[in-house]
């Protein structure tokens, strides 16, 4: 291989093979310096190609006494250290989303076990018979006709005490969450 100051005095001048030398020369280096700082070998893969499309649309402003060694590397790390900051970020946002969630589901928790204590409240207040009806129909999965004939009385009574008592237990929650 022809020496690397030749190779990187070419890149400047636009030489694409010369850079093909270039990236052939730093690719398994670079993804392995990346790759112990990542811990993730397409995401090292992936800032060798950041690293080396900068080089290429900056090409012009190479300076081949310099240490080209050293701007590569510090190129990486960065990438790699701007990553994990990153990466960071992101655990942090999604722990608090998390969180969140999770305060969130705990309210409508407590706010569902006051609903259902209201509830039984007001069922328990209802009378006798409506709240034999109401039951009958609602936990039993009883129809109007079976209830009527169950507890002799006419299907539209049912029908009338279900309505009834419906209302009340609606009432009675709204007024309840209203306070």
């Amino acid at each position: 291989m022809e020496a690397l100051d030749h190779i990187i005095m070419k890149v400047a001048a636009g030489d694409s093979t010369a850079f093909t030398k270039l990236y052939n020369h730093y690719k398994e280096p670079g993804i392995r310096f990346s790759m112990a700082i990542v811990k993730d070998e397409e995401e090292a893969e992936n800032m060798l190609h950041e690293v080396f499309i900068k080089i290429w649309n900056r090409r012009e402003q190479i300076n081949p006494e310099l240490n080209f060694n050293s701007y590569i590397f510090t190129c990486l790390r960065n990438l790699a250290f701007d990553y994990l900051k990153k990466i960071e970020r992101s655990q942090t946002l999604q722990h608090q989303y998390l969180q969140m969630m999770e305060e969130d589901h705990h309210r409508n928790s407590e706010a569902e076990e006051a609903k259902i204590v209201l509830l039984r409240n007001a069922m328990n207040s209802l009378p006798a018979k409506r709240k034999m009806i109401l039951k009958l129909n609602v936990e039993d999965g009883k129809s109007y006709q079976e209830i009527a004939e169950m507890m002799r009385i006419s299907k539209n009574t049912v029908k009338n005490q279900l309505v009834k008592a419906k209302q009340y237990l609606r009432g009675s929650i709204d007024l309840a969450m209203a306070l």
